[in-house]
């Protein structure tokens, strides 16, 4: 299959990507909506039409946000990625058809080891497990629909780090922060692929996205800011504002470029290159183990092991 190349790149923003599309009707959540470009993609959906829910774990944050998107109905809902009851209690409190769904919170390079009580690691129990049982539990409502979508946010950190199923938690092996990060932004890749197999005769298609570093932002939260600005000062990276930061996430949802699409990876508005193997100077592309039917298999059933969903 040939990549999918659009118009747009770096450069562009969620509003200059969304123009002219009609989301009227439509029915979206976005998770970690009250901050970072989770706000900004949550103002370009609901400034097409759509309806938007907000889930979010500070809903005081999330109704400021909503207040503050002019023009467009934004609803707020509680939800703690981390928690699994709170996921449960999101999903069962959801009611009607869902178009779609934007899994974009997520947390990065917690300095120390920490488990939820279940005994996972917690980035990789908010960033994938978490967003995996939302999904999971949400599959009915997003069938409902025709065409539903779902955006998995991943990152360029996934080349850190394959999904290690021989020790996900770090039980055995020495923590790293960066390897828990990577691992967790490689399963959101996966979720794409596997959900996309499994589901896409139900209607339901999931692309992942590297939405690009974006300086200030609660995702660098746990960064020392010192290292956070030597990076800024560096020239490694270029960084994106918070606007031109949500316009993969916005592309991928609404593009009818990607209608009948999933399984892909998508960074700086445009499909990604594979690569296989990963150099290690690799600034941008997907790494070939993120894209993998057979990793996306384990991993799927791996964490329906683990949150105990329905085999959906």
């Amino acid at each position: 299959m040939a990549p999918i190349t659009t118009g747009f790149g770096f450069d562009s923003t969620a509003a200059e990507v969304i123009a002219g599309v009609d989301l009227s009707g439509r029915r979206a959540i976005v998770t970690g909506g009250s901050s970072g470009i989770g706000v900004e993609t949550a103002r370009a959906l609901a400034g097409a039409g759509a309806e938007v829910t907000l889930a979010v774990r500070d809903t005081a944050a999330g109704e400021r946000t909503a207040a503050a998107i002019a023009g467009g109905a934004v609803r707020v809902g509680r939800l703690d990625l981390v928690d699994q009851a709170s996921v449960a209690a999101f999903v069962a409190d959801w009611s009607g058809p869902l178009d779609l769904l934007v899994n974009n919170a997520g947390v990065m390079a917690l300095p120390a080891l920490e488990h939820t009580p279940e005994g996972w690691e917690v980035q990789f129990a908010t960033n994938h497990l978490g967003h995996f049982a939302l999904a999971v539990g949400l599959h009915d409502a997003l069938a409902a629909t025709d065409g539903a979508r779902i955006v998995s946010l991943s990152s360029r950190g996934h080349l850190r780090s394959p999904v290690v199923f021989e020790d996900l938690q770090f039980d055995e092996r020495p923590y790293d922060p960066w390897l828990a990060y990577g691992q967790s932004k490689t399963a959101n890749a996966l979720f794409a692929v596997q959900a996309t197999r499994r589901w896409a005769g139900d209607g339901i298609y999931a692309n992942a996205v590297h939405p690009g570093a974006i300086a200030d932002t609660n995702l660098s939260r746990y960064m020392d800011p010192a290292v956070l600005e030597a990076l800024r000062s560096s020239g490694q990276y270029r960084y994106k504002t918070i606007e031109q930061g949500a316009a993969t996430s916005v592309l991928v949802a609404t593009s009818p470029l990607l209608e009948g699409v999933g399984g892909r990876y998508f960074e700086d508005c445009n499909e990604a290159e594979v690569l296989d193997p990963v150099p290690a100077d690799a600034a941008h592309g997907v790494a070939a183990y993120a894209l993998d039917p057979g990793n996306a298999r384990r991993l799927w059933d791996v964490s329906l092991e683990l949150v105990g969903g329905a085999r959906a």
